[in-house]
């Protein structure tokens, strides 16, 4: 079930970072007095009595001059119309109602987006009676808060999670397939060429798909929803005040519901940095994952062409030596069909769990073919080991001295559980706890 966006706006300096970091429980945004600290959209997962969602602070807008505040402003205001699936209207109470707030009003109102309207630094008696004054905007009910202080987040988020049903349509059970890359790698062509028809919008212009765009279809009798996301260019390559940004956070949020992704990588230009970046976050995110190569009809190849794509590969996603590769034209259809085979075996591996005497089985043998490593005259001893959850497969390792567990040999171990059970197509992941902890912790 996709996660609905809830974008927190409003004017400079009305504490929309710190309410941000108190209902995503973190210190995430940073939080200053000056307008226009944090520069960059912040995203995170947020939850609130079991309805998750992914919150959006929006940052504050530098003034220069009143005209290009109300420019700023607006543009602001467009963009979380834009991405979000419900908008979270913050202003300032100690700064009363001003005519910015109801220039942003004015565009909110006129949306079909759900608006939750807010009232932030509500700290005393005389900050509760300016509350008032805040129902001229016509927005509708008024929550006054103190995000500082935690007071009235509960009546907020009630009323934001409120509005899920209408965003989150329960879907049946389904597999979501994720496609991701940087601009023009052939995202979208791969999407029409696996529908049979153009759904998406195909051009060699960058940036033609602007959302994260969800297509169910069936294929042998299974349910698919096929997502075809926003290319993903260089942070600093996309304007601060644009909606390159909040497509980019579509993106993202798209590969976090994925229960598989294809990461594209246009094999005329071969492996660049960004696509680094963007495959480093789909492994961050534990998914399983495809290394697609498009457009391999356009290269030209001889004896030792695919052998030399596979070792870059190898090098420079290093990381990521667990997802198979497949060498596709989405222009023609070469070895498309060959993309769903693959994609159920990553996801049956994803899915795949030990038994607990087999997993220690395997642990006993990989100790007996490489001793564990010593520190200070004590040696690693792993009593036993026990798999936690899947999607990514995760394990745990109860230890004498969780600190004497070298990253090498903990990279040894996944390998060696690698090499016995098929784990391909999917990260996992691997804890240890001294045996004295709770298994909970």
């Amino acid at each position: 079930m996709a996660k609905p966006l809830v974008a927190i706006v409003g004017r400079p300096n009305v504490g929309k970072s710190t309410l941000f970091n108190k209902i995503c429980k973190r210190r995430i945004a940073i939080i200053e007095d000056t307008p226009g600290v944090t520069r960059d959209r912040i995203f995170q997962d947020a939850e609130w009595l079991g309805y998750q969602f992914v919150l959006v602070d929006t940052g504050g807008i530098e003034p220069e001059s009143e005209d290009i505040i109300l420019a700023q402003m607006r543009r602001q205001a467009e963009m979380a119309m834009e991405a979000a699936d419900v908008i979270l209207f913050l202003t300032d109470a100690k700064a009363g109602l001003v005519s910015a707030d109801y220039e942003v009003a004015d565009m909110l109102r006129r949306t079909d987006k759900p608006v939750v309207l807010a009232v932030n630094k509500v700290e005393n008696k005389h900050d509760q009676e300016s509350v008032y004054d805040f129902y001229n905007l016509g927005i509708g009910a008024v929550h006054e808060i103190s995000a500082e202080q935690s007071l009235g987040l509960g009546d907020l988020l009630d009323e934001i999670v409120s509005y899920f049903d209408r965003v989150q349509e329960p879907e049946e059970d389904a597999t979501y397939i994720a496609i991701v890359g940087k601009p023009n790698v052939g995202k979208s062509s791969l999407v029409n060429k696996i529908l049979g028809q153009q759904r998406s919008i195909v051009s060699d212009i960058p940036g033609t798909t602007r959302d994260a765009i969800d297509t169910p279809f069936y294929r042998d009798g299974k349910k698919y929803i096929l997502t075809d996301t926003a290319g993903m260019r260089k942070k600093g390559k996309i304007e601060r005040d644009s909606v390159e940004r909040y497509s980019v956070i579509r993106s993202l949020a798209a590969v976090r519901r994925a229960d598989i992704v294809l990461t594209l990588i246009d094999a005329e230009q071969g492996i660049t940095e960004q696509d680094v970046k963007i495959a480093g976050y789909v492994d961050e995110e534990g998914k399983p994952s495809i290394i697609v190569v498009n457009k391999w009809d356009a290269v030209e190849k001889d004896t030792y062409t695919i052998e030399k794509y596979k070792k870059d590969i190898e090098v420079d996603l290093a990381f990521m030596t667990y997802a198979p590769q497949i060498y596709i034209s989405a222009k023609t259809g070469q070895r498309v069909d060959k993309l769903f085979p693959l994609m159920e075996q990553c996801l049956e591996n994803a899915n795949r769990r030990i038994s607990t005497g087999l997993l220690n089985d395997c642990i006993r043998e990989a100790i007996a073919a490489a001793e564990p490593p010593t520190s200070g005259g004590r040696r690693l001893r792993i009593y036993y080991a026990t798999q936690v959850s899947t999607c990514p497969p995760t394990f745990v390792l109860f230890v004498n001295d969780v600190k004497l567990m070298h990253y090498s040999y903990e990279r040894y171990l996944k390998n060696y559980l690698r090499k016995t059970f098929d784990f391909s197509g999917t990260p996992i992941r691997m804890m240890v706890r001294n045996r004295n902890e709770n298994r909970n912790d």
